[in-house]
């Protein structure tokens, strides 16, 4: 018996692409919270500097393993053909753009974290549009 572990659809390499970059984004702020944090636009300060009672680093880290197991789930999901999580991602991806746009426009994130929200996005349409394409081819 083989394992297939390239996706199949569309859909599924739509999935692959996000999970690979979630867990590649999660990994870096595990190792690097620094250059992550500087990235998205938010100062970073050494920890000498930080005040007592400042948890920016251990958000990041917890952040950081959230989207590094987000994005294992998401290639299992890939590898797997699960097409009804590939469904699910779409609205939800969405919510996540509406909810980190609306923290840069109330000036609670700098604003290139809007590119978080963007990516979040563009990935949730292009499964859409995918899963309407591979339906379609079916």
């Amino acid at each position: 018996m083989s394992v297939r572990v390239l996706p199949r659809t569309a859909a599924g390499w739509t999935i692959a692409v996000f999970g690979a970059m979630a867990a590649l984004f999660g990994a870096a702020g595990l190792i690097w919270p620094g250059l992550v944090l500087g990235s998205l636009g938010f100062e970073t300060l050494d920890a000498q500097q930080r005040a007592s009672g400042d948890y920016t680093r251990v958000f990041l880290a917890a952040s950081s393993m959230a989207s590094l197991n987000m994005g294992v789930y998401y290639l299992v999901a890939a590898a797997t053909e699960w097409r009804p999580f590939f469904r699910f991602t779409v609205p939800f991806r969405l919510l996540t753009l509406a909810v980190f746009s609306l923290l840069v426009v109330l000036d609670v994130a700098p604003a290139r974290f809007l590119g978080v929200a963007l990516w979040e996005g563009v990935g949730a349409v292009a499964t859409g549009l995918a899963l309407l394409y591979d339906a379609r081819r079916e």
